[in-house]
């Protein structure tokens, strides 16, 4: 396994920091004035497993190994008292998430959606979203005369999985709409 020194930092990038994986979330390189002192490597870090956000300078010299993490496609089958079922595409392994450990990211599971899962150690550790997901409304308020795409007006409405968001006033129940997973917001209609 290749070992990365704290000047090839980047943003995005896993690492190993007291053998624990992080991924990177802000670099910043502090050179000295005084002569002869080791450049700093500032970083925001964010632990895989619990989320927790670390702040933490390195000498331009320090080396990181690469947390052994593998991304594999996945399948969302269903959820129940348990938790949120998924399915492994490559091996037909299925493994639940508790509904902690999905949080924020329910509203855009329906079943049979495909996404990645960030494995650690060969074990499931965290959700990776597509980055639009398309999804029906179920329910949202009558639109006015005159209602058009240019006026930029929108208006509530509850999706099938339950999100709710902010569409277009010309978006009725029933269409199908492209739901931004990053920002929560609408992408326009699928």
């Amino acid at each position: 396994m290749a070992l990365i020194t704290a000047n090839e930092l980047k943003r995005k990038l896993l690492i190993t920091v007291d053998g624990q994986p992080y991924v990177v979330l802000e670099v910043f390189f502090a050179s000295p004035t005084a002569r002869g002192a080791a450049t700093m490597v500032r970083t925001r870090l964010r632990h895989l497993l619990t989320g927790a956000v670390l702040e933490k300078s390195f000498r331009a010299n320090e080396k990181f190994e690469e947390p052994d993490i593998e991304l594999a496609p996945a399948s969302f089958l269903y959820s129940n008292s348990h938790g949120f079922h998924f399915m492994d595409e490559k091996s037909y392994e299925q493994f639940t998430f508790t509904t902690e450990a999905i949080d924020a990211d329910r509203g855009y599971l329906k079943e049979g959606v495909s996404l990645q899962v960030l494995k650690y150690n060969g074990a499931p550790v965290s959700l990776q979203l597509p980055q639009y997901i398309e999804l029906a409304v179920t329910s949202t308020e009558l639109g006015l005369r005159g209602d058009t795409a240019a006026g930029g007006a929108t208006k509530q409405a509850t999706l099938e999985t339950g999100l709710t968001v902010r569409v277009p006033l010309f978006i009725k129940e029933g269409e199908l709409v492209r739901v931004n997973t990053q920002t929560g917001e609408v992408a326009g209609r699928a």
